[in-house]
């Protein structure tokens, strides 16, 4: 072992970083692919900066995403959305508050006929989307507009899809310190009560669905229950709650109102 693998190791261990021993070895190759120096690497991820961001990329379902702190860091829990979404019929899709775009670009690259469109009211995370998109090879077939919403789309879709901010406004503020330095607030919470953007979709989305169309929306795993019955008041069909890989409630399917 290398002084400065060994070195590196004993900062991020000072420094509380879980398993320094495999993360050093981790940043040691990113040092060597990307020509940088091992101790500049160590130096921004004893500052709890996720390694995500230091490589610029995150693995989500079958692709490697472009990530900045512009946008949510891809989490695993999500690809249940994307596994849910696929055991349905559609042809157009649209992804609301898209982020990363890692969502959007997972689907159309999975179905090579589709065409979709991700909204989101950041355009430095547009941005992000967009280079993904190019990424994927699904730039052809996704369009990106800044929107809060619905408010600047148009046209029906046989799929919505979202992972929206959920985190309730006490719960942020609870979260790790390094959490509210990296990652957007806007795509953590929505303050209050964590709700207000299903609210927005169970009221709207019928508006810019296709006939037969489905819902699938991420939750926090406490949600399940109340985002239910907020589809529900609003005449959704066959609501349902979809569990992630821990068994936790993660994703709520629900089918367009006659």
């Amino acid at each position: 072992m290398s002084d400065a693998l060994s070195s590196a190791i004993v900062r991020l261990h000072e420094a509380g970083i879980p398993d320094p021993s495999n993360e050093a070895r981790r940043l040691e190759a990113l040092a060597a692919e990307q020509n940088m120096d091992l101790a500049e690497l160590v130096a921004r991820r004893v500052t709890h900066e996720p390694f995500s961001h230091i490589a610029g990329r995150r693995a989500f379902w079958n692709h490697e995403f472009i990530v900045s702190s512009a946008v949510l860091d891809p989490r695993p829990d999500t690809e249940t959305l994307v596994e849910a979404a696929l055991t349905l019929p559609f042809d157009t899709v649209l992804d609301l508050g898209t982020g990363s775009g890692c969502i959007l670009c997972s689907l159309l690259a999975e179905r090579l006929s589709t065409t979709g469109t991700g909204t989101d009211i950041s355009p430095d995370a547009l941005d992000v989307a967009r280079r993904n998109a190019a990424l994927t090879g699904t730039q052809v077939r996704a369009t990106f507009i800044e929107s809060n919403w619905f408010a600047g789309v148009d046209g029906r879709f046989d799929l919505i899809v979202s992972n929206p901010p959920y985190i309730t406004e006490a719960a942020y503020r609870d979260l790790h310190p390094t959490v509210h330095r990296f990652e957007p607030r806007i795509a953590l919470t929505p303050g209050g009560d964590g709700l207000d953007p299903y609210r927005v979709i169970a009221a709207e989305s019928t508006k810019f669905l296709t006939e037969d169309g489905f819902v699938l929306v991420e939750i926090g795993y406490d949600q399940g229950a109340l985002v239910q019955s907020l589809f529900k008041q609003h005449g959704w069909r066959d609501v349902a709650c979809i569990p992630d890989l821990n068994g936790k409630d993660r994703v709520i399917r629900a089918k367009a109102p006659e």
